[in-house]
């Protein structure tokens, strides 16, 4: 190739990379196309790497992704993967994956399941324990259309409990997520309601992950557009205190978010529409 040609490409190139806009999100790379729905993911202890699983449709597993998002590894879970919608952890690595998509508000089986940190350094097949749950204001399946505010895409485990936040499917009422808790622990459970807080009105609005800070002073939601940042508040009842929104000045269908660090989260989307399936950092304030 003439040396005018090789120039002529690279600046080609970089004006690309300079179209390209991700708004307040610093980008960090391309998820392996394996993973064209990642719809969770949770950061790996004491590695640069994240978990990741992929929404409904998909086989049950569970990915190790490096930060440049390339799969290192693939676990296979002994379960369905009926609406895989989020990751979490405790403080011993132990992963809980949620299968609690509900997009019909019709489910009767919303189900977590619970892999053991011993298993996910040794073994390539987990059988997990399951925690199932039932929401006791729930008394049709599916309720009336304005009341259905029963699916859920997000979570995360506290204190021997895992969080929940619903995802409402009630037209002009999409931004309002309920909050409830159910113990992290083998059995059916009656979710115990906290609290309900609203993004706005908006399609844009559902809340699709929640995470909370390693020192657990942060709690975060993510839309597709936006993080809301919950600070001081009492006890866990996550919605109290100050509630901070970022704009992210990018829109797309945005399904994960974790911490790194107190101050930083990963943010990650589905593919659509030829685009997407990208991972990248956000710094809080």
């Amino acid at each position: 190739m003439k040396p005018y040609s090789l120039k002529y490409l690279l600046f080609l190139l970089l004006c690309t990379n300079c179209a390209v806009n991700y708004g307040q999100l610093n980008y960090a790379g391309k998820i392996s196309s394996d993973l064209k729905e990642v719809s969770g993911m949770e950061a790996i202890p004491n590695s640069d790497s994240f978990w990741m699983i992929n929404d409904s449709g998909n086989d049950p597993k569970v990915f190790e992704v490096t930060a440049k998002g390339k799969i290192y590894k693939t676990l296979y879970i002994q379960g369905k993967n009926r609406d895989w919608e989020d990751l979490t952890k405790d403080a011993e690595g132990n992963l809980y994956v949620g299968d609690f998509g509900n997009n019909a508000n019709s489910r009767k089986n919303q189900t977590i399941y619970k892999l053991a940190a011993t298993d996910l350094a040794s073994k390539k097949s987990i059988d997990p324990e399951k925690i199932k749950f039932s929401f006791p204001d729930q008394k049709k399946f599916p309720p009336k259309k304005k009341k259905r505010h029963f699916d859920v895409e997000s979570f995360f485990h506290h204190n021997g409990y895992l969080y929940l936040f619903t995802k409402s499917r009630t037209k002009s009422d999409y931004g309002r997520t309920n909050l409830y808790k159910i113990p992290a622990t083998t059995g059916k459970h009656k979710a115990e309601f906290i609290s309900t807080f609203n993004t706005c009105s908006d399609l844009d609005c559902w809340v699709t992950s929640a995470a909370m800070s390693p020192n657990g002073k942060k709690v975060v939601l993510l839309s597709h557009n936006a993080v809301w940042q919950f600070t001081d508040f009492k006890g866990d009842n996550f919605f109290s205190g100050t509630v901070k929104k970022y704009d992210l000045g990018h829109t797309s269908q945005k399904e994960s978010i974790c911490f790194k660090d107190d101050k930083t989260v990963y943010i990650s989307d589905e593919e659509s529409h030829g685009s997407g399936r990208n991972l990248y950092s956000f710094q809080l304030d």
